[in-house]
């Protein structure tokens, strides 16, 4: 004879009715079991932590560390506590057999949730670990581990549902399947956002790290996270831009990663030139440009070569557009292109080139084009404005002048 017909049977020799014993038998019985389980539930729990603790100390890899940080042991120890209820519960309402049913269905359900909790646990353990990882800490982790989430949680959801109403679970499939437009619909935004997510991650469009502009979404800066609904970009301002993920393959941005793997950082800016200062060079200006040490060579190597193709086509030099001559702009064009080589912030081994530009309402633009050694921003713009500062200071050497717009002292002076 077992416990609770022991039980049930010295209820009625306490004179009790039979119904008052049977459910008085099954509140007893209940609440055995629940001190049981949350006894054995909190027991196992101690022991689990501590043993999880004391072997990460010892252990060299940080991945049993993470394990703990997410709570897989203390889920774990829910296991048995669960197990031990629903072997017990028949026993606990014999005579209450739609209770019994009831409860069954809801530790059921509980199982269900415990293991999404479990497999979350180990897929956020796995997540924190791979970012340790210098080969994977740039990759899209957290997209693929919410979309897994995602399809469990679907997965676990239809289930409680097929336990509690009594539906076979093929059956319930295919019912939810006959809604799917719906499903669909509802979660359009999650679907584009997996999408992307894979195609981001095959075309190696995006990483974490990467410093990204996008202009639509006022976003300059780095990316610092990739999951499955959004990107989030730390602008430099520190202030935290999101992005809906499918935006990067529908919209356009800008990456600058190829710059930072590269060997230098580009720098593209032009002086504008007025187009009325632009002349050729006499005899005199030129011996007075000789005395600029870095073009010297160049004038006098150049200088020969005109007048001697001067000199051979009998030219007539009393006018100075006649035949070959040096003009201000193309020796200027000459002297920076010679102080860029020279500049010690310059790469030497990428291009390096001083071209003009088509004339516009602006004057004739000089533009600058060459690479910094030093690609970090703040060195980089103190390389590019020691060059400028140079170079705009030497424009009057050249009898030249830059373009720009009056100011209330241009028509003050022009009085």
């Amino acid at each position: 004879m077992n416990f609770e017909h022991l039980l049930y049977t010295y209820l009625i020799e306490l004179g009790l009715s039979h119904n008052s014993a049977k459910y008085l038998n099954m509140l007893t019985l209940l609440v055995v079991l629940l001190l049981l389980t949350v006894l054995v539930d909190f027991v196992l729990r101690k022991v689990l932590i501590q043993l999880f603790t004391q072997f990460t100390l010892k252990s060299k890899t940080n991945f049993d560390n993470l394990l703990v940080k997410n709570k897989a042991p203390r889920s774990i120890a829910h296991i048995i506590p669960l197990i031990i209820a629903l072997e017990l519960i028949p026993y606990v309402f014999i005579d209450f057999p739609y209770f019994e049913n009831l409860v069954e269905k809801g530790l059921q359900v509980f199982a269900i949730i415990l293991t999404l909790w479990i497999v979350r646990s180990f897929l956020n353990t796995l997540k924190d670990y791979f970012k340790t990882l210098n080969s994977l800490k740039d990759k899209p982790i957290d997209s693929y581990i919410q979309v897994f989430m995602i399809f469990a949680w679907l997965l676990g959801i239809m289930s409680a549902f097929a336990i509690i109403t009594g539906i076979e679970f093929i059956k319930f499939i295919t019912t939810i399947g006959a809604a799917s437009a719906v499903i669909i619909l509802v979660f359009k935004d999650t679907i584009l956002g997996f999408v992307a997510s894979i195609q981001v991650s095959i075309n190696d469009m995006v990483r974490i790290g990467d410093w990204i502009t996008f202009e639509k979404y006022g976003a300059d800066g780095d990316v610092i996270e990739i999951n499955l609904s959004t990107v989030k970009v730390q602008n430099f301002d520190k202030t935290i831009t999101t992005i809906p993920t499918y935006a990067l393959i529908s919209d356009s941005f800008k990456n600058w990663r190829g710059m930072e793997i590269s060997d230098g950082r580009r720098i593209k800016r032009a002086l504008h030139i007025k187009l009325d200062s632009i002349k050729y060079l006499a005899k005199e200006e030129i011996e007075q440009l000789k005395k600029i040490e870095s073009i010297t060579t160049y004038l006098e190597t150049r200088q020969e070569d005109i007048d001697t193709y001067n000199t051979n086509h009998n030219i007539n030099k009393e006018l100075l557009l006649n035949g070959r001559n040096l003009t201000n702009i193309g020796v200027f064009r000459k002297y920076i292109e010679t102080h860029i080589e020279n500049h010690s912030g310059i790469n030497k081994d990428m291009m390096i080139m001083v071209r003009q530009l088509a004339p516009e309402a602006h004057g004739i633009p000089l533009e600058i084009y060459a690479f910094s050694s030093d690609k970090r921003w703040q060195n980089y713009e103190y390389i590019m404005a020691d060059i400028f500062d140079h170079i705009i200071a030497a424009v009057p050497y050249f009898h030249l002048e830059l373009f720009e717009l009056p100011s209330n002292s241009s028509f003050r002076d022009s009085k």
